[in-house]
């Protein structure tokens, strides 16, 4: 297949014009056509001055994205050789874009399986595109095909789905017949039963992909770091935007658009939930954001679950006081449980740590706020929230994995402190890297001085 050399792609990058009415070889208008479009790809042109600027600013360097795709596609490719497997079947977006560096569609695509990817442990990485969508991953580097997907979700298939399940599984059983070696075992991270039976008839048997990529995602490269680090940034003044758009008498649902176009402007994609809530919708926590109006001296609590530039994820989450009030006892109250208990359990967290020891030792709520904790401690995060998941010492199970934290690893601390029954509630959340001798904060939005007692 003809692809644009990496050289052609540039944010300044002109393009040749020409007369399609002056030649009538399809191929060499499908060519054209392709090398355009991926010229013009948004990963190719960029996140914009705005975004830039306030990157410049931060003083974070740019991401070196090519070393980064090929540590990415080391990561997997390894994981898949440790536990014998000739390749990898991707469906979850999320893995695409961590395997490829490529989007499509994201949410789209998260809930109609049009768009998948083949990783050859020994052999190339195959992308399987929805319809004439081929320039998409052009400027990646790392895929060595684009295939057009084969989709037997019921809303193509109908009644005939049977039939496109056994064209799609014939063309997986092809790749890993000419690329496995002899092995017939691939991971895969989303398949229903369909496939997994037609794979089966095959001969191909299926294992666990979410165990693979989970753990291929676990350790970031400096690379990544930067790209998170960006994100955070750009998150982050989204934040003051939402902040500064605080004021009594607009509603919750007005205050969280404010977050979405900041992260859009920037260049950012989506935002994975709703969590906004004002004065006595904050108590208990995981109420989405709604039409009711804040009202001075709310407290007003959010968690931005954000997906921004590069596809990495700013998960913080901040409590405001609304209005130019004083806060109130009992506000202040909850709020230095809070900030004191994400202080303590940052402290904690430093390369060696077991995730049980680190529990055992964490601070948690006191027991008029516990019955109404939030659901975990730490969670690991990356391109949207990843392994690990440390819930409280009380929620322990048998089937609670143990491990190590591990310099690379970035994990977000979460807090949130509501009595039970009471009238609000305060959320808390940093975003943390492990280093070589302890922990980094990547999040500096400041907390609210009125709510800490300044």
């Amino acid at each position: 297949m003809d692809t644009p050399s990496k050289g052609n792609f540039g944010r300044h990058r002109k393009i040749a014009p020409f007369d399609p009415t002056a030649t009538t070889d399809i191929g060499f208008l499908s060519r054209k056509a392709r090398q355009k479009a991926a010229s013009l790809n948004q990963h190719v042109l960029g996140y914009g001055e705005t975004a830039e600027t306030e990157w410049a600013a931060a003083g974070i360097p740019a991401p070196d994205l090519p070393a980064m795709r090929k540590y990415r596609l080391d990561r997997i490719r390894a994981e898949l050789k440790r536990r014998d497997y000739a390749g990898a079947l991707l469906y979850d977006p999320v893995n695409i874009r961590y395997a490829t560096d490529s989007t499509n569609m994201q949410l789209w695509v998260a809930h109609n399986p049009t768009r998948h990817c083949f990783v050859a442990t020994e052999g190339p990485v195959v992308l399987f595109d929805y319809f004439s969508c081929e320039h998409l991953s052009d400027h990646s580097g790392v895929v060595d095909e684009v295939r057009p997907a084969i989709s037997w979700m019921y809303l193509y298939g109908g009644e005939l789905t049977e039939k496109r399940v056994q064209r799609w599984a014939a063309g997986i059983a092809d790749l890993v017949r000419e690329h496995g070696g002899g092995n017939r075992r691939i991971a895969v991270d989303h398949l229903d039963h369909e496939g997994v039976a037609e794979l089966a008839r095959l001969g191909i048997s299926v294992g666990n992909g979410e165990a693979v990529t989970e753990t291929a995602r676990l350790i970031k490269s400096p690379d990544e770091i930067l790209c998170m680090r960006r994100a955070i940034v750009s998150c982050e003044a989204a934040m003051g935007e939402m902040e500064a758009a605080l004021k009594s008498g607009i509603s919750e649902n007005e205050l969280w658009a404010e977050l979405h176009r900041g992260n859009i402007a920037r260049g950012g994609e989506w935002i994975e939930t709703r969590l906004l809530s004002s004065g006595p919708r904050t108590n208990p926590w995981f109420q989405e954001c709604s039409s009711r109006t804040i009202e001075a001296g709310d407290l007003v609590a959010f968690d931005t679950d954000l997906i921004g530039p590069y596809g990495f994820c700013a998960d913080l989450s901040r409590t405001w006081l609304c209005g130019d009030g004083r806060s109130t006892d009992d506000q202040r109250d909850l709020f230095r449980i809070a900030a004191d208990q994400i202080a303590h359990n940052t402290e904690l967290m430093k390369p060696g740590i077991s995730f049980r020891d680190l529990v055992e030792r964490s601070q948690i709520p006191p027991p008029d706020c516990f019955p109404a904790r939030y659901g975990v401690l730490y969670h690991g995060v990356g391109l949207a929230d990843e392994y690990p998941t440390l819930p409280h010492a009380a929620d322990w199970t048998d089937d609670t994995p143990d491990g190590v934290l591990e310099p690379g690893m970035v994990l977000c601390v979460e807090s949130y402190i509501g009595r039970l029954g009471g009238h609000e509630g305060v959320k808390i959340e940093e975003q943390v890297l492990i280093t070589e001798t302890g922990n980094q904060q990547l999040s500096v939005y400041p907390l609210d001085a009125r709510l800490l007692g300044r």
